[in-house]
């Protein structure tokens, strides 16, 4: 029996057998088992080693986006009219047979936008390409689900099927990311593990466990071949969130819902769409809520833009740099130069983050967006 068999045979299982006390042990081992065998699949094989062809692109700019969502929602067609690449789209599915790239130059920074090919049910056991595409939205920072937004229509005016359909389609494409290790809108598991040479398994948690036993974390352990290690639970979490700290190559990434096409439905369900949380609603043909989408993902990237400004001169904001949110002062010197934070004695702060304007700081001072800083040598 192949992988893809076996992982048949467990999802098959897990779906039958009922959640309760009794079961709990046997669907943990379960979960266990899908885990590891999704992580065989997802592994190269080594017999392929350079015949499979790869669409991956260097990382380059202040921040990635991936476009990931079913063939002709409209990715092509968004990735043209917000970078100046040329993206092919038409009506008719899988336009886009590769990884194409674009720039999107917002308040000084430059975004990656990388416009994957269409993923269809069954990427992540390599259908439609599923496994070239979602290997490069590992790298994203951010991944952008393009919906379809387009209700089919009756001779009744009322459309109520959009929901039908988007929910369809967003529940399917999360199942085949969750499936390969994409965690969407999840924070990493707040929980210590440690493989030890010895002196079986230590079990401890600083809360109240509802989902996870001592037990239940033992036969999962062992499922792994894991007979020593150290477990701290730190949060209380579920069996597959334990698994998740085991294998230990989960990307936990934020997630922005776009739904597409808002021109083709009810003003009425655009509404119910926009207030869906994570969620955007856009038209790319007729050009509709564009600018506010890119304030949102802005808003999810996260980025500070810190100005420069040297002694006697104006500062210079026409070139920023590009920082997290949460930078300090350090992270500015490293960023210019890296011997700059050896040679740092103070620095001056204009902007928000303090509490006058300029402000004597020190290299563990937070920046906040549009700072200008001056930097001091020894």
């Amino acid at each position: 029996m192949g992988i893809l068999e076996k992982i048949s045979e467990i999802e098959k299982e897990i779906a039958r057998t009922q959640k309760n006390k009794a079961t709990e042990y046997h669907l943990g081992l379960l979960k266990a088992k899908l885990a590891k065998y999704r992580a065989q699949l997802l592994e190269p094989s080594k017999s392929a080693s350079s015949k499979g062809e790869g669409f991956d692109v260097m990382k380059s700019g202040d921040a990635r986006v991936a476009l990931i969502g079913f063939p002709s929602v409209g990715k092509s067609t968004f990735l043209s009219l917000m970078t100046s690449t040329a993206s092919e789209a038409a009506s008719y599915e899988f336009t886009t047979l590769t990884c194409i790239p674009g720039v999107i130059e917002y308040k000084g920074a430059n975004i990656q936008l990388l416009d994957l090919p269409g993923i269809i049910e069954g990427a992540a056991q390599g259908k439609g390409r599923g496994r070239q595409v979602i290997a490069v939205a590992r790298t994203a920072d951010v991944v952008i689900m393009m919906l379809i937004a387009v209700a089919r229509t009756a001779d009744v005016v009322i459309m109520m099927l959009d929901a039908t359909k988007g929910e369809v389609q967003r529940s399917l494409l999360e199942k085949e990311l969750e499936s390969v290790g994409i965690r969407l809108n999840k924070h990493k598991p707040n929980i210590y593990f440690k493989p030890k040479k010895g002196g079986g398994i230590s079990f401890n948690s600083t809360v109240t466990l509802t989902q996870c036993s001592e037990k239940l974390v033992q036969l999962i352990l062992h499922e792994y071949k894991i007979f020593n290690a150290e477990v701290l639970f730190r949060e209380d979490c579920s069996p597959d969130e334990f698994i998740d700290v085991i294998v230990g190559n989960r990307v936990y990434m934020p997630c922005l819902y776009v739904y597409n096409k808002i021109d083709q439905i009810s003003m009425e369900e655009v509404d119910r769409l926009a207030r869906k949380p994570d969620s955007v609603v856009i038209s790319c043909g007729m050009k509709l809520n564009l600018d506010y989408l890119l304030e949102v993902l802005w808003e999810y990237l996260a980025l500070t833009c810190i100005y420069t400004k040297k002694r006697g001169q104006r500062p210079d904001f026409t070139d920023a740099i590009i920082l997290r949110k949460g930078a300090s002062v350090e992270h500015v010197c490293h960023r210019i130069h890296r011997s700059l934070a050896s040679q740092f004695k103070y620095a001056l702060v204009w902007g928000t983050s303090t509490k006058y304007s300029p402000q004597r700081v020190g290299l563990t001072h937070t920046m906040e967006h549009e700072d200008v800083i001056q930097i001091v040598k020894k």
